[in-house]
């Protein structure tokens, strides 16, 4: 027969929820210490060193050694992402962690880094959505923290590229690199990081992809390059327009760093000055999920990012995957500590 009585109350109380904004307020970065210079891809390959500089901006870049973990870098970037912000580890709440190279298909690298780090109290898991991987991490981040779910949350970008490479490809071996990137998202009073843009295009997947066969990257360069451009500068002026701002109001552009012609190719587009858009794939390469948190740190070292700066992030990768949003850098008064 159906119920007819009420259903008993739960046996738990639901917590309160309470919705904050979210900030960025620490940047960390982890880089292997064997340095790529052009030459050594260039002799493999039987071209000159400069054909890479024009083609790509990239004069160098960083390789991972055997034994050497990807867990391990993105440890070592959230630790000193975590320092800067003055974050213990064990009042982080969660770990995303961007990635498409971790090498196990089970765990993810997530736990990993938790258990390096002691963060004993944070939920943790791995997001793929490849070169776009850290915007969509930041998103699900502000998610948590709006809702009131995490005040502190670890956003890791993290990739070894050059083992995915095949290494007579010139399309590819130039151009990818290892490297991991973090930042400490937390719950402010009122938000500084504004809407989201993300977006999608599967009709377009086979731009970019490796199969799980052959583990090797298959990239349409002609074509990757067109739709990145279009893409990111579209998204961009989604992401100022709803952020309430023009591009004039914006400080800098922080781009993922997959091509500097791409990135020359979007300022152009959008008429902004070269200066205002952070340049660091010469000596880094395309580092997939970890460029923006390794362009962010770079422009704080020069002095470039500080308290207050409204910034720019935007990414286009595979799925096809883009999405851009403005964040203002740095913490407004906490809340939930």
């Amino acid at each position: 027969m159906p119920r007819t009585e009420p259903l008993a109350a739960p046996a738990f109380a639901a917590p309160a929820l309470t919705r904050s904004g979210a900030s960025m307020i620490g940047v960390g970065t982890a880089l292997p210490a064997t340095v790529v210079p052009n030459s050594v891809i260039a002799e493999r390959l039987g071209i000159d060193p400069g054909w890479i500089v024009k083609r790509t901006g990239i004069e160098e870049r960083r390789s991972a050694q055997p034994g050497e973990r990807l867990f391990e870098f993105a440890a070592a970037a959230a630790a000193e992402a975590l320092a800067e912000a003055g974050v213990a580890a064990v009042d982080v709440d969660l770990i995303v962690l961007a990635t498409t190279s971790n090498e196990e298909l089970m765990p993810a690298a997530a736990p990993r880094v938790a258990a390096v780090l002691g963060a004993t109290n944070a939920a943790c898991y791995d997001l793929g959505a490849a070169c776009t991987g850290f915007l969509s991490a930041v998103s699900v981040a502000c998610g948590q923290i709006e809702s009131g779910r995490a005040v502190n949350v670890l956003v890791i970008g993290a990739d070894l590229m050059m083992p995915l490479t095949d290494p007579e490809d010139r399309g590819t071996a130039a151009v990818f690199a290892d490297g991991a990137g973090a930042v400490v998202m937390r719950g402010t009073l009122e938000s500084r990081v504004g809407p989201i843009v993300l977006r999608s295009d599967g009709t377009r997947a086979d731009l970019i992809r490796i199969d799980r066969n052959d583990l090797v990257i298959q990239m349409q360069g002609h074509e990757t390059f067109k739709y990145a451009v279009d893409l990111m500068s579209a998204s961009t002026e989604e992401a100022v327009a709803l952020a309430g701002l023009e591009l004039e109001d914006v400080d800098l552009f922080v781009y993922h760093q997959a091509n500097a012609r791409i990135l020359r190719a979007v300022g152009d587009r959008l008429g902004i000055a070269r200066e205002r858009v952070v340049d660091c794939i010469a000596h880094q390469g395309n580092t997939s999920a970890a460029t923006i948190p390794l362009a962010l740190a770079q422009a704080k070292r020069s002095g470039e990012l500080c308290e207050g700066a409204r910034v720019l992030l935007g990414a286009f990768g595979a799925g096809l995957s883009w999405g851009a949003t403005v964040i203002e850098w740095g913490g407004a008064v906490s809340v939930g500590v």
